[in-house]
């Protein structure tokens, strides 16, 4: 699990009493900490203060939906109905005002690590086959030529959503509001830095494509090779 808090004593005092509780707890200050841990970890669990030095809780939010799905729960002392609504679009699984205990804390995870290991297991393993492309959904797995492929977790998804649609242009918007969960528009570089690293690992490029191909303008499809 992740804490993300800036106060080092409120961050102290939840580290010690989720530890207590059984739980392994990385502890940092700041957004830009966060986001590196969670790409280079993916923790099963981030619990996430607004107000933190380096950026505003709530973008730092939007920016970790940007490269992981795992679950959030928002540590906030804003209360009015805006702001939590707010929060929970922007993909957040729950949400804490503050003060709080850590009973009341450690409540909330196993509630929401609960739900979301359900969910898990209702759903029904699904692979898609592309011409010698393999991407099994349910082990996140990708396969080329019999070869694995090794993906980070948002290449997978952004490979998955394509396989799961093949031949059929997908748009960068449509990119951006299901596999990245951003609704706004002008992030056209987030997807362009994905899929040209999805390219190289797949032995290809926009100029020689193979799988991945650029509708100009519009979107994108996967195709299997001619």
């Amino acid at each position: 699990m992740l804490l993300v808090e800036d106060d080092h004593v409120v961050r102290g005092a939840m580290l010690r009493s989720l530890t207590d509780r059984g739980h392994a707890v990385h502890a940092v200050g700041t957004a830009l900490e966060a986001l590196r841990r969670v790409a280079a970890e993916t923790p099963d669990l981030v619990v996430l203060d607004l107000g933190l030095p380096d950026l505003d809780g709530s973008d730092a939010l939007r920016m970790l939906r940007g490269i992981t799905d795992v679950p959030i729960i928002i540590a906030t002392a804003r209360d009015d109905e805006q702001s939590v609504v707010r929060l929970l679009r922007a993909g957040a699984d729950d949400y804490m005002v503050k003060p709080f205990t850590g009973a009341h804390l450690d409540a909330r995870i196993t509630t929401v690590l609960r739900r979301v290991g359900r969910a898990s297991r209702n759903i029904q393993p699904v692979v898609h086959t592309v011409g010698g492309l393999r991407v099994d959904v349910g082990e996140r797995s990708a396969h080329l030529d019999g070869e694995p492929l090794a993906l980070t977790r948002k290449e997978f998804d952004l490979l998955a959503y394509l396989a799961a649609r093949p031949g059929r242009v997908v748009s960068r918007r449509e990119l951006l509001e299901e596999v990245w969960r951003q609704p706004s528009v002008g992030e056209d570089q987030t997807i362009d830095v994905h899929l040209y690293w999805l390219r190289r690992k797949m032995g290809e490029s926009a100029a020689k494509p193979r799988y991945l191909r650029t509708v100009r303008g519009v979107g994108f499809r996967l195709v299997a090779p001619d």
